[in-house]
């Protein structure tokens, strides 16, 4: 046996070895917001479960900065070893790539794993606003052009472009009031300075059960058990109309298909925990699992629906 014929009987061993061995030490599972809110309780209390499978901690380390540019940069530029990982979502590998020029490639720059879950955005309006149904919202939305002020969580930010969806599809007329962050949105909300948003379901869920907003229909394709009387966009006429707040792993290019493998498993594995899924339906979220081929597309198809938005919205945010 010559050294290459060696070399090529010994490569289903090593990889194997290093399947069977991996992880070895700790992960970093950098969460691109700021620690506290939804996005950074849902990177803690999945990793724990998913490094409790794996035999090995998650160490979370939250990397906020310019809407999760700076967190997708430190981990496209990370050792592909499967050490260092990223929760992405709707905003780094949808949303942000489509509004503005980032220094990375949300497809290119990055190793899918696998989904975590999704929480759909609801259609919210000021209680003081007379109607109370989706075609109501509309038809009072046309009668009177740019005199309904819909607030975001901010330029590009998924609250924007899930209301410009609508706009486009509707034929509707408002005008865009971008907050810092959906907290103050909601204040500004619940005063009447705006009267409509398009907030993700757990953030809205106090207000609507304190009577103080209305909630007209909610994305996805099927309704939400926790508002079973509310229809979905799809149902109420605006079909194919996508828009979530989703969330799921990813880690820089190039990374072993073995240990893509082993993760994505793995990370499978703990979405069908049944305690996971109680601690996750806290945001509203629910298990998404899916291939790492099938994540990939997603985030693909995600890449595409947002840019073409902005194109066709005129939705651009570069300096």
């Amino acid at each position: 046996m010559n050294r290459r014929e060696m070399l090529l009987a010994a490569t289903p061993l090593a990889l194997g070895a290093r399947a069977g061995t991996f992880p070895d030490k700790p992960i970093r599972y950098i969460c691109p917001v700021a620690a506290g809110g939804g996005s950074d309780m849902i990177a803690r209390v999945f990793s724990q479960r998913w490094g409790q499978l794996l035999g090995q901690p998650f160490v979370v380390d939250n990397q906020s900065g310019g809407g999760g540019v700076v967190a997708c940069q430190s981990t496209a530029h990370a050792k592909p070893d499967g050490y260092t990982l990223m929760q992405g979502y709707v905003a780094t590998h949808g949303t942000v790539p489509a509004t503005r020029t980032v220094a990375y490639d949300p497809i290119g720059d990055f190793t899918p794993i696998g989904m975590i879950g999704a929480t759909p955005n609801v259609l919210a309006v000021t209680s003081s606003l007379p109607v109370d149904t989706l075609a109501q919202f509309v038809e009072y939305a046309r009668k009177h052009p740019r005199q309904i002020n819909y607030g975001s969580a901010g330029n590009g930010s998924l609250t924007h472009l899930a209301m410009e969806m609508f706009i486009q599809a509707s034929g509707a007329s408002m005008l865009h009031v971008p907050y810092r962050g959906i907290a103050p949105a909601f204040n500004d909300l619940l005063g009447g300075q705006i009267q409509a948003m398009f907030p993700g379901l757990a953030a809205t869920l106090p207000y609507l059960r304190a009577h103080r907003v209305k909630v007209l229909a909610l994305t996805g394709n099927r309704r939400n058990p926790l508002l079973k009387g509310v229809p979905t966009l799809d149902e109420a006429g605006f079909k194919g109309f996508v828009a979530a707040q989703w969330y799921g792993a990813v880690g820089p290019a190039q990374m072993p298909a073995d240990i893509v493998a082993r993760l994505n498993e793995t990370q499978v594995a703990a979405l069908n925990d049944p305690a996971l899924r109680e601690k996750l339906a806290l945001e509203a979220v629910e298990p998404m699992p899916m291939t790492a081929t099938e994540f990939g597309q997603y985030i693909a198809a995600e890449v595409q629906r947002w840019s073409a938005l902005a194109k066709a919205r005129n939705i651009r945010f570069d300096m």
